[in-house]
Formats: C-alpha cells, sequence, structure tokens
C-alpha cells in the first residue's frame, strides 16, 4: 500500500488490516482546523483505493472526539478584508472531508466519547456504525453563535431523517449518548472505554468475515440510491452485481461457499 502520510494533529494505526485515525489536537480539544482538514484528506486518499485496508475507526484522543470547529479560526476570517468568497472556500473546504469520509468505500467506524459538538457531530454522522458511551454530551450549538450548520446539515439530516435534524439543529438541544440512540444518531451506546473497545472489536470481526471489494460496491450502491431511483437504479445495481459476480473475488466466494470453507479475505 501507499505510505500513510505524515501528521501533526491526527495519530495514525495501522494494525491487521484496519487503520485508526485519532483525533488528537489538545490544545482545541479536537476542534477541526485547516491542517485537521488537509491531514484528514490526506490520508483517505492514500487508503481510499487499497482494498488491504479493510476499515477505518475514527475516533478522538484527550477524552473528547471532537468539539467542532476551531473557532479561534473562524473569529480570524472576520477580520476586516476578509471577502465572503475567501469565507465560503473555508467553509466548503470542511464539507470536502465530510463528503470524503461519507464515500471511502470501507467500513467507517466512529467511536465517540468525551462529546461530539456541532461539526465534530457532523464529522460523526459520516461513519457507517457509530458507537458512544452513555455519557457523551451531543449538541448542534451553532445556531446559539450566530451562523448555521451548514456542510453538516445534509449529513445530519441523512443520518437522523429530516423531522429529528430539525429539532436538534434549530433548538440547540443538549443530549446524551443514552438519548443518541434513540434520536437515530448512534447505533451502541457503552457504558465505559473497555466496552467501547469490546464493541468495535465485534464490529470488526463482522467486517473482516466480508470481502471487501463487495463491501465498496455495496457502499457505492447505498450512496447512489440517493439520487438514482426506479429503473435507473435496477439496472445500476444489475451492472455493479455483475462486475462483482465476475471478479476474482467473486468467483472465490462463489467457489468457496460450494467447497465449504472460509474465502480468502476471511481469516477470523
Amino acid at each position: 500500500m501507499q505510505k500513510l502520510p505524515d501528521t501533526t494533529v491526527l495519530q495514525l494505526d495501522l494494525a491487521e488490516g484496519w487503520l485508526t485515525i485519532w483525533l488528537d489536537n489538545p490544545k482545541s480539544r479536537n476542534a477541526i482546523n485547516d491542517a485537521m482538514c488537509a491531514e484528514l484528506l490526506a490520508v483517505m486518499d492514500s487508503v481510499r483505493d487499497d482494498r488491504s485496508v479493510r476499515g477505518i475507526t475514527l475516533r478522538g484522543k484527550n477524552d473528547i472526539f471532537c468539539s467542532g470547529g476551531d473557532l479561534k479560526s473562524f473569529n480570524a476570517m472576520q477580520a476586516p478584508g476578509v471577502t465572503q468568497a475567501e469565507v465560503a472556500k473555508m467553509n466548503r473546504g470542511i464539507g470536502d472531508v465530510l463528503l470524503s469520509l461519507n464515500e471511502m468505500p470501507q467500513v467507517v467506524i466512529v467511536l465517540v466519547e468525551g462529546a461530539a459538538i456541532a461539526g465534530g457531530l457532523g464529522l460523526m454522522c459520516c461513519g457507517d456504525v457509530i458507537v458512544a458511551t452513555e455519557d457523551a454530551k451531543f449538541s448542534l450549538t451553532e445556531t446559539m453563535i450566530g451562523i448555521p450548520p451548514a456542510q453538516i446539515a445534509p449529513f445530519v439530516v441523512a443520518r437522523v431523517g429530516l423531522p429529528m435534524a430539525r429539532r436538534i439543529m434549530l433548538t440547540g438541544a443538549r443530549f446524551t449518548g443514552r438519548e443518541a440512540v434513540d434520536y437515530g444518531l448512534v447505533d451502541h451506546v457503552v457504558v465505559s472505554l473497555d466496552e467501547l473497545d469490546e464493541k468495535e472489536a465485534e464490529i470488526k470481526r463482522g467486517v473482516m468475515k466480508c470481502a471487501p471489494g463487495a463491501i465498496a460496491a455495496t457502499k457505492h450502491l447505498i450512496l447512489s440510491s440517493r439520487d438514482k431511483s426506479g429503473a435507473e437504479m435496477m439496472n445500476h445495481a444489475a451492472d455493479v452485481f455483475a462486475d462483482c459476480m465476475l471478479s476474482d473475488e467473486g468467483k472465490e466466494g462463489i467457489t468457496s461457499f460450494v467447497e465449504k470453507r472460509k474465502p480468502n479475505w476471511n481469516k477470523k
């Protein structure tokens, strides 16, 4: 695989086909800034097409997932002479990270402890499976400081649906991991950090039984269903199915089933 990029506000652990990306900017409680955006994009670019990387875990160091956008950098963008186009470009850069994470062909697990606030909650919503501690704190605080949750809004809506998205984005609601399960934001809630690790390991075991190419194709189909429907979607799905069926991976999967053995990607 391609060498992982050097990072300063991320820590990277790659072991046994699984990449863990740790947000690690203690001075700002893992806030999202330009450096973090650039590093996340570089890391994702380095593994996107590498099927030996079977999955990605995103979590935070310093007893917190992510405190949101870096408000100091936001304040700097309000200095005299800064144009509307420059502010929009900065905001769109966060969108690039969210879109890239959301569309990664690997399974993405997000583990939340401490808090996922504002942009951190949006980043969390780009995961395929989200696990949080029951005492983790969540809130979409943007409107409380006079700005909209611009780039994260579509990912929150996709995660929880329009009625719940309206509720949590328009009221400044604050809630815990236990409530986040009821809201549809979180898939699993655990009591302790040990249980957080155990749940991650359980999910990873399941993923490692699945073919990496089939995972990538399935994620593509899931996301394609947002803008395709009816016959167009069915035709597209048929083409993707045929490509997978006739691939080396597809042949190995069917053959291993007939021969009553594990396929070569299942090492568990």
